[in-house]
């Protein structure tokens, strides 16, 4: 028998983590760089050339049997998902948004339940509920405001993400990466490009550092963001990649403490290290251990 640790490596965690550390730099860009009041807008610019570019240059579309499924995966993945995101962040403090998308991982426990009847090793479930407590640790207040629509966005967004995570896993595309990357981005910026035109007032003129910063979120944060985060659905168990997810939120705060010196009090360091430990734990479960019977099925 095979050992897991050789089809499912390391490697590939390392180098998907990437994907959420580079989507955690756009915070700041977007706060610091780019014109203020235009969430839509940002999302819009940051998929859809990056998705053209790629139809582009691999010009390979799916069989014709599988639009139906690539529409509903750039719907959860990007369309759908950006959209509620930015509803959230607009209703919510982006602290609670983090604590709410942290249940990531428990959904994929659920979808691989109730779909697989596939149960997850107590371990994992243990170490994904410390990654939601180590988030609450981190960003939850009592001046913290509970808003019931952006709460429901949030909500909504990361049963969108989980959904769209575990669905690229299960039923495998046959397109190549960079296409699939691509046509996700494309058709989901399409699907964004009329609410950044009814609710996001125009475009200013904008200066060398506004274009270079459009550029990098569409270049780095969608293209190569994107890309590592897909290859790292088709290494590793759909849980492991979602819990990846939480390094996000951690890098924003890691920068903003850096360099806006944004404060970092105790209980917010003990959140932020227990989150790091929910990771870990849930990669060294998932992947140095083989991760659960329905996570090595899915993986042949």
């Amino acid at each position: 028998m095979s050992s897991p640790s050789v089809s499912l490596p390391w490697g590939s965690v390392v180098v998907t983590a990437f994907a959420p550390v580079i989507w955690g730099t756009t915070y700041i860009v977007t706060s610091e760089l780019l014109p203020p009041d235009r969430p839509f807008t940002a999302a819009l610019i940051r998929v859809l050339p990056a998705g053209l570019l790629l139809v582009l240059l691999w010009r390979k579309a799916p069989p014709r049997a599988e639009w139906g499924r690539l529409l509903v995966l750039a719907a959860l993945n990007i369309g759908l998902f950006q959209a509620l995101l930015f509803v959230a962040a607009y209703r919510l403090p982006g602290g609670l948004a983090a604590v709410l998308g942290a249940i990531q991982p428990l959904l994929i426990m659920g979808l691989n339940w109730g779909w697989e009847r596939h149960s997850p090793a107590r371990t994992t479930v243990v170490a994904a509920v410390m990654g939601v407590v180590g988030m609450a640790a981190l960003f939850l207040s009592p001046d913290t405001v509970w808003e019931t629509v952006g709460i429901g966005a949030a909500l909504a967004g990361a049963i969108c993400m989980a959904t769209g995570t575990w669905l690229t896993r299960r039923w495998r595309l046959g397109v190549p990466l960079m296409a699939l990357t691509g046509w996700q981005l494309l058709i989901g910026g399409v699907m964004l490009a009329p609410i950044a035109w009814w609710v996001d007032a125009p475009l200013p003129p904008l200066s060398s550092i506004q274009i270079a910063a459009y550029v990098y979120l569409s270049l780095v944060g969608a293209l190569l963001a994107y890309a590592l985060w897909f290859r790292g659905i088709a290494r590793l168990p759909p849980v492991a990649v979602s819990s990846l997810g939480l390094l996000s939120p951690l890098t924003a705060v890691v920068l903003g403490w850096s360099l806006l010196s944004q404060t970092m009090h105790g209980l917010s360091l003990l959140g932020l290290i227990a989150v790091l430990l929910s990771v870990l734990a849930v990669q060294w479960t998932t992947v140095g251990q083989g991760g659960t019977r329905g996570d090595r099925i899915l993986s042949k």
